[in-house]
């Protein structure tokens, strides 16, 4: 199904509600027979994925690595969907900026990378309307709401 790394020193309490939150999105997307990672980095690891594979040369909250934007890679029985970044220093900048707790934000950035994984983006505004009314619904029927 999906497991989630801890990369980083810290110890990180709110992967038990990350859990959650992702089981709530794949029932959410009708999903079966899929695969794919979290993992917990710090500002410099994300640092250098961004720079590396996206030309940004700073820190982010979160990427993804979707593995079905590559056609030529399928799997009989089940979907290997890819793997989600985050940093965990940037999710506690972002929880205090927003005025919001560190489980919130971890909630938002694993649900906000899952979709991507699945092929939603918010580059359009439409599209955006969609991916963040999704992530809201998912959040707020997991209960995350603070």
């Amino acid at each position: 199904m999906f497991e989630i790394f801890n990369e980083t020193e810290e110890t990180i309490e709110e992967i038990e509600a990350m859990h959650d939150v992702l089981l709530i999105a794949i029932q959410n997307q009708r999903l079966d027979h899929i695969e794919f990672n979290v993992i917990l980095v710090d500002n410099p690891y994300i640092h250098k994925l961004n720079k590396e594979y996206r030309n940004i040369d700073r820190e982010t909250d979160v990427i993804s690595f979707a593995l079905e934007d590559t056609k030529d890679i399928t799997y009989e029985n089940y979907r290997l969907l890819g793997d989600i970044y985050i940093s965990i220093e940037k999710a506690k900048e972002q929880a205090e900026c927003y005025h919001h707790s560190l489980k919130r934000e971890l909630c938002f950035l694993s649900v906000h990378g899952f979709l991507h994984l699945l092929g939603y983006d918010h580059m359009k505004e439409e599209d955006e309307k969609i991916m963040f009314g999704l992530q809201e619904a998912i959040l707020n029927e997991a209960g995350i709401t603070e």
